[in-house]
């Protein structure tokens, strides 16, 4: 079961952490099934409620999952090896399209905003943990797109906001349903929390709806559901696909619902929300990191009283509050970068057609209907990115983004010319050899 590596320890800690340096180490690998606690306690000599102590502690921590009479395992892609490390280096002669980054080129000058925000006067303790300028304009932005009323929170990023939403529901051992392909950095965080990934199958048009009422009739305490700009594949939702899952969503009122928005202010299709379909518990979370640049770390998240309350509660008795300044500099962005918008949103979808026409002209099927990448499946990852490199390109592998869906790479279309399109096309289509023909998304 474990090969060459005896366990050891007395305490419930030593335990855990033997097992934990045998995973950081490599020689217990992902999937590795650990003895049922009664044999273990036996062969170290100690109670099995010790034992049992140890596997708590490594499933809260992310390392293991449990399964009843199933069993214990390493968990597939344990917290200890973020899927960020999963990377393909970039030689010299390449052009990397594997980063996932905003064109700097399209965001905005920041200088003007932050010598405003710096006007203002200095802030102290006891200050509102809110800016009121950001707090009018995100609750006029959420009100717009017919979410229904609510408090609003200010964190540090889309991913900081949805760890500390999970954290007001959830339990470790909880289940929460995911796309699959999905964001890898919400993939790795679940486990780092205790949480396990209940995935979803989705197409162009957002998560499947009876993928989503599968997951929930298992078991699932909640679900996160991009908007729009999909990582990887780039998916919207439509009203028709909305509505179908609001429809799910309604059954299962007790469920938490997050709406991951990270595209606003940098796509054009639609918002078409979810929540208002019954979930007692809820929260639309939007950052500024797509639109204005990663090291704007913010994001405003509107929800139910309750869940907004606990987040709000929880992060003054640690962080305190985000800082006034990056609040009030994105809150002037927002005001006097209305217009650009559309312009920087024309241009990433011009970027990603350029590159879904090329292919398809070659019979290549990809995805891509927002955002910044453009999701290609494929029969064999390894080989398929191996060969694209030897061409000068590097895309992402999409074992970063999944769990149990078919293989595919993701290409960061935000920085590439419809002029290099063509090229990349005929590339892939050589690597992919007759007709292109991958694996399907769904």
């Amino acid at each position: 079961m474990l090969g060459d590596y005896p366990l050891k320890g007395r305490r419930a800690s030593e335990i855990a952490a033997h097992i934990e340096q045998g995973v950081s180490s490599g020689q217990l690998a992902p999937g590795t099934a650990l003895p049922p606690l009664r044999d273990l306690a036996t062969e170290l000599g100690v109670n099995p409620n010790t034992v049992a102590a140890a596997y708590r502690l490594l499933r809260d921590r992310g390392v293991i999952e449990t399964a009843g009479r199933k069993g214990s395992r390493i968990l597939p892609r344990p917290a200890l090896t973020p899927r960020d490390q999963i990377r393909v280096p970039v030689p010299p002669h390449a052009r990397d399209l594997s980063a996932g980054n905003p064109d700097p080129a399209l965001l905005p000058d920041l200088a003007p905003a932050l010598a405003e925000a710096a006007r203002a006067e200095p802030v102290l303790y006891g200050h509102p943990a809110v800016d009121p300028g950001l707090l009018a304009l995100a609750r006029a932005s959420f009100e717009a797109d017919g979410l229904p009323g609510g408090p609003i929170a200010i964190a540090s990023g889309s991913l900081d906001t949805i760890e500390r939403i999970l954290g007001t529901r959830l339990r470790p051992g909880d289940a929460v349903a995911v796309e699959d392909p999905g964001w890898g950095s919400l993939l790795d965080l679940l486990p780092a929390v205790g949480l396990r990934p209940a995935p979803v199958r989705l197409d162009d048009e957002g998560p499947l709806p009876d993928s989503l009422a599968a997951a929930l009739a298992e078991g699932a305490r909640a679900v996160v559901v991009t908007s729009r700009a999909q990582n990887p594949t780039g998916a919207a939702l439509t009203a028709a696909r909305a509505e179908a899952l609001r429809a799910v969503l309604a059954e299962h009122p007790g469920v938490l619902l997050i709406e991951d928005d990270h595209g606003h202010g940098m796509v054009d299709q639609p918002y078409h929300p979810l929540a208002g379909a019954g979930s007692r518990h809820w929260a639309v979370v939007r950052s500024a990191a797509k639109a204005y640049g990663p090291d704007l770390r913010l994001s405003v998240a509107v929800g139910d009283e309750d869940t907004i309350g606990r987040v709000s509660g929880r992060l003054r008795l640690g962080a305190g509050w985000v800082s006034h300044l990056l609040q009030r500099t994105v809150a002037e962005l927002w005001r006097t970068d209305a217009a650009p918008v559309a312009r920087v949103a024309a241009v990433y979808r011009a970027r990603r057609d350029a590159l879904l026409g090329e292919l398809a002209a070659r019979g290549i099927e990809a995805h891509g209907e927002s955002g910044l990448n453009v999701w290609v499946p494929v029969p064999d990852e390894t080989s398929a990115l191996a060969a694209l490199v030897q061409r000068g390109w590097v895309a992402a592998p999409g074992a970063r983004y999944r769990i149990q869906s078919p293989p595919g790479i993701r290409i960061t279309t935000a920085g590439l010319e419809p002029a290099d399109a063509r090229q990349l096309a005929e590339d892939l289509a050589a690597v992919l050899g007759a007709g292109g023909v991958g694996s399907r998304l769904v």
